[in-house]
């Protein structure tokens, strides 16, 4: 049965996403009935006995009940779709009220055929509203808190206004405790703010405060007991908080409601990839990991990315209000872009009017209706057209704007299954409300045709009747059950009816007894061969005849009358129209119908030109050297390695295209013109090269000898200055001294003695 299933599931998809219609039937192969009005849902099948001649396939009974009907069928099978209401509680208001209408549906449909059925909504007064207020509490955020902890109370007192049952509830959230998001040192993780003398919490990623709950006081004395907190870079872990706040459902006590969730903050948000700049390698589960009311994975986790948290947040029908400040009004915006059900509002400097932005919010995410499903399973689709007001219909839309209370709109749903499905289940609803439509699809198959399982004589006594076609027992095959083989035998026996193990007979005849009996073609002809592989109805058509009219279609292909060629026998065998100077296609190319296919990028009609191609001159400049001047690495076999050039020495080139160094360093220059066909080209070289002039020895000797003189000199005389300017300086000095002698009458070099001795034994006298 999966096997059958998966193989009409192959069908469809094969078939493409066709347009389908009540007149037509695409047909595949088709061996019973199931494998017809699986095919297209404008097939039908006919029953009846006698329907099949001898040796006819049984896909005949397969086509449009019209054309079956044109032919004689009197018993027709083409099921139609089916809707089962399940639960079908009428819309109402009151303590429990009911928005939406069905609550659950069965459908049973035809594969590829739609099935429209609709669904109603009418928002009813009273219904319910959870908010929760995720605020960010980074130091900029300081004044906020103070009016936020003033306002709680008058937000509550609003909401239940509008609903009349309302609750609130609070968490915060700054960043992760990891650099570069938060300063790691013990001092700033205990205490992150930048005044010691302001009242401050340690730093944290996301913490839940407060449940939801419908007491003000409680909300007020629980957000009066938060203090600011701080981290570094300005955007903030608000991606980690809305996760946590989505997926806790129990901790934070969401209920069945309308449940808005207002994000307060001033800077814009981490998102996934940025956790790489911790070392955070782990992707964000999307899973509550709150303990002790804190979010325990945030150095573990990276941030969610922008999609987990759109998906989650429509999952629980979570309606996000993004109350920013004007300078992150557009990050924020764009962001609600990517979020259905989500609005932007723009926070004064102090919040003061955070009652009011969530007010407005909340009216208008609640008065658009978007009437959306959760994740479809495979083969199915689903369009809306929107019914809003005064019987007006949107197309392909799911969305009615400014409903108010008490008004009831609805939406035309149609629901197409492209293959063979069975219980598969989906919801839909208004996105924003807890309430969903639960639809449940199956796909009919297999026909029911009321047969019994007693053999019948219209299959020989030796199977049963299967809507009209005979089903045979064990050791007999064949149309009618006529043959009679060992049940050993009837594997090989249909072995040999399968063309490389591929499909009996081609599908296009019946095994009887180890051999292919053919049916009729869609003409008056039958497939033939072996294995029923050939027909004569299904060659290639020109000018909208099969083989052009000058061939005969054998087996599937065009056998062309002599004078044609081509798949279709539409070229005549001339090359005429290809003929340039004497050559088709100049060498480079084919001449096919007339027209040249030319090759390595020339361009017709003639292939005489290549915009794409350049003239080999590196190449070929070891062969232009070998011919031209008998030199070069080709020298001694040239003309065998250089066959495909000719060349001719001038005396001079008006124009060279090529210059390059031969094996001398000199500079040949030659054109290159290419003749017919390939990588044949006829050369002008000019006969004198470009040569540089050799290095003059004695110059560059005598020069060098010279110089080193020139230099020694050179250091002789600074050295003999050095001396001179020296000795002047000392004998100057000298001069001078003389003069002060001759001056004072004293020798400046004699100094008096230090100490003088006195004999006590002599007197002066002599």
């Amino acid at each position: 049965m999966l096997q059958s299933d998966c193989l009409r599931g192959l069908i469809l998809l094969l078939v493409g996403n066709h347009v389908y219609t009540q007149d037509q039937c695409l047909k595949a192969s088709v061996n019973s009935c199931g494998d017809c009005i699986t095919s297209g849902p404008g097939c039908a099948w006919c029953k009846d006995l006698n329907f099949t001649k001898q040796g006819e396939q049984e896909a005949v009974r397969c086509d449009t009940a019209a054309v079956l009907k044109e032919k004689g069928c009197s018993s027709i099978i083409a099921p139609k779709n089916n809707l089962n209401k399940i639960s079908i509680k009428p819309l109402s208001a009151g303590p429990n009220p009911v928005q939406l209408y069905p609550q659950e549906i069965e459908l049973n449909l035809r594969p590829g055929k739609p099935h429209t059925f609709s669904v109603e909504f009418q928002r009813a007064e009273g219904y319910p509203v959870d908010l929760y207020y995720l605020m960010d509490l980074s130091y900029s955020m300081k004044d906020d808190l103070e009016n936020v902890k003033k306002l709680g109370s008058d937000l509550l007192n609003e909401l239940k206004k509008k609903t009349g049952n309302a609750r609130i509830g609070f968490g915060s959230f700054v960043d992760k405790t990891l650099l570069p998001f938060t300063d790691t040192s013990e001092v700033k993780l205990r205490r992150p703010c930048t005044d010691k003398f302001e009242p401050c919490q340690p730093a944290f990623g996301f913490q839940h405060v407060l449940s939801l709950t419908p007491d003000g006081n409680t909300f007020k004395d629980m957000v009066a007991k938060q203090h600011i907190s701080g981290n570094l870079d300005p955007p903030e872990g608000s991606l980690d908080a809305i996760m946590q706040a989505a997926v806790c459902m129990k901790e934070i006590g969401w209920g069945k409601s309308t449940r808005l969730l207002v994000l307060a903050t001033d800077d814009g948000f981490h998102m996934a990839g940025d956790g790489k700049l911790a070392a955070i390698l782990e992707p964000n589960q999307g899973t509550c990991q709150l303990v002790g009311n804190k979010y325990s994975k945030s150095n573990i986790w990276d941030y969610p990315s922008v999609g987990q948290i759109a998906q989650k947040l429509e999952e629980q029908n979570i309606q996000p209000i993004f109350a920013v400040t004007k300078k992150m009004e557009s990050v924020y915006k764009s962001l609600s872009q990517l979020i259905p059900k989500s609005a932007v509002g723009v926070l004064s400097d102090d919040s003061s009017n955070v009652v009011n932005l969530i007010l407005d919010a909340y009216n208008n995410l609640t008065s658009e209706v978007i009437m959306a499903h959760d994740s479809l399973p495979n083969f199915l689709s689903i369009k809306y057209t929107s019914i809003c007001r005064d019987g007006e219909k949107l197309r392909d839309k799911g969305r009615c704007p400014n409903v108010t209370i008490g008004q009831k709109v609805s939406f035309d749903v149609t629901v197409t299954a492209e293959a063979c499905i069975k219980n598969k289940t989906f919801n839909i609803g208004p996105l924003g409300f807890n309430e969903k439509l639960k639809v449940t699809v199956s796909t009919r198959c297999e026909c029911e045709c009321d047969d019994t399982n007693k053999p019948h004589s219209h299959c020989q006594n030796n199977g049963v009747v299967v809507c009209g076609g005979c089903r045979c027992n064990k050791g007999h095959i064949g149309q009618r059950c006529e043959c009679k083989v060992d049940q050993k035998d009837e594997a090989s026996l249909r072995a040999q009816c399968r063309k490389e193990n591929g499909t009996e007979c081609e599908g296009k005849g019946d095994c009887l007894c180890g051999r292919c009996q053919c049916h009729k073609t869609d003409g008056n002809s039958h497939y033939y061969g072996e294995f029923c592989e050939c027909d004569d109805e299904h060659c290639e058509l020109f000018n909208n005849t099969q083989c052009a009219g000058h061939g005969k279609c054998r087996c599937g292909e065009c056998k062309c009358d002599p004078g044609y060629e081509g798949n279709a026998c539409n070229c005549a065998i001339s090359n005429d129209a290809c003929i340039e100077n004497g050559n088709v296609c100049n060498n480079r190319g084919t001449c096919l119908c007339g027209k040249c296919q030319c090759q390595r990028g020339y361009m017709i009609p003639f292939c005489k030109e290549c915009p794409t191609c350049q003239a080999p001159c590196q190449q070929s400049a070891s062969c232009v050297e070998c011919l031209a001047f008998e030199s070069g690495p080709f020298e001694k076999n040239c003309s065998k390695a250089c066959g495909h050039l000719k060349v001719s020495v001038i005396e001079q080139l008006l124009k060279g295209d090529c210059r390059v160094k031969d094996k001398e360093g000199c500079w040949m220059t030659f054109t290159m013109t290419e003749q017919l066909g390939f990588d044949k080209y006829f050369v002008n070289v000019r006969k004198s090269r470009d040569c540089p002039e050799g290095p003059n020895i004695a110059a560059i000797v005598g020069g060098s000898l010279a110089g080193v003189a020139l230099i020694g000199l050179l250091i002789l005389l600074i050295i003999k200055a050095c001396l001179y300017a020296s000795d002047l300086r000392e004998w100057r000095k000298f001069e001078k001294d003389r003069k002060l002698e001759k001056l004072s009458g004293t020798n400046p070099l004699f100094q008096n003695a230090t100490t003088t001795i006195q004999n006590p034994t002599f007197s002066g006298d002599s």
